[in-house]
């Protein structure tokens, strides 16, 4: 037998004792169907104003960022959520040059936009700073773009940011968490009306919007008001396999640009972008959407 650190550091014997590290992670929706991972080591549990953070790592996923109980980030997701939610408006913006994300605590959404040379200003308004602190402790790769001198970071909520802001942009990505407390605000019409105003005469915004599984009251209801407020509105859909139903969706939304129509296949073509899942056919493919979303959707 040969001795074997636990993940709080206390020594124990390999052969038949690493089972008494019995440390499960359950996220369930609704209390009825969810994903449970069993936990090889816990390296952070705080607490912040606004939520609890922890980072856990599980021997499939890796290191994994969990908010006030809710997954938001691991390593081995491929970036999914990240690259979707920028690079999607960003290849169909002509001139994306100032750009807003709307949470984003853990910088990969930054991160991605900063791969893009025609963005010469990137604001990213996050309410909880602690969010940032850890992601750049445990998630360096994603905070990489905190570096670029394009990049501003404030924090502040962002409905009062934007409804304080006398900037207009040309992109404004909702990099949010559940619509539960402090974002509960952002999923409702009146902010989106406020994005709306914020953006300019070509602005596009693109919003997570949850699982079309799970959430499929929220994505109609959102849905609804987005349309009333932009003319043209599109939702699209990713694979997260730590997100509840593994399939999570997006809304763009544009005032002059569509996504198919308007992908810039020059650009795409010239940057010659490092992504783990974003790319020109995956771009096209997102909106291709089952039949059940499709209903949701009429």
């Amino acid at each position: 037998m040969t001795d074997k650190n636990t993940p709080d550091g206390i020594k124990i014997k390999e052969e038949g004792m690493e089972d008494l590290w019995n440390i499960w992670y359950k996220e369930l929706h609704d209390g009825i169907a969810g994903l449970t991972l069993k936990i090889d080591r816990i390296y952070e549990s705080t607490a912040s104003d606004f939520q609890r953070i922890e980072v856990i790592e599980n021997k499939d996923f890796g290191k994994l960022l969990v908010l006030y109980g809710s997954l938001m980030v691991c390593d081995r997701d491929n970036n999914a959520y990240n690259e979707m939610i920028t690079h999607i408006p960003l290849f169909c913006h002509p001139k994306p040059r100032d750009v807003l994300i709307i949470g984003g605590g853990d910088c990969g959404a930054l991160t991605e936009v900063m791969k893009h040379p025609e963005v010469e200003k990137c604001t990213m308004c996050e309410i909880d700073e602690m969010v940032v602190e850890v992601s750049k402790k445990h998630f360096s790769y994603l905070t990489t773009g905190l570096a670029d001198p394009r990049a501003n970071v404030v924090y502040q909520d962002g409905k009062v940011y934007l409804q304080e802001s006398k900037n207009k942009y040309d992109i404004i990505m909702l990099d949010l968490s559940d619509p539960v407390g402090p974002a509960a605000d952002l999923f409702q019409k009146p902010f989106h009306q406020n994005v709306y105003d914020q953006l300019n005469d070509d602005g596009i915004l693109v919003a997570q919007a949850e699982s079309p599984f799970f959430n499929q009251k929220t994505i109609r209801a959102m849905y609804t008001n987005l349309a009333d407020i932009f003319p043209i509105v599109r939702l699209y859909t990713c694979f997260m396999p730590i997100y509840p139903s593994g399939c999570w969706a997006f809304a763009f939304c544009s005032k002059k640009y569509d996504p198919l129509r308007d992908f810039d296949q020059n650009r795409y073509d010239n940057l010659k972008l490092t992504t783990r899942y974003y790319n020109d056919e995956t771009h096209r493919a997102a909106f291709a959407l089952p039949q059940y979303i499709k209903n949701l959707l009429k």
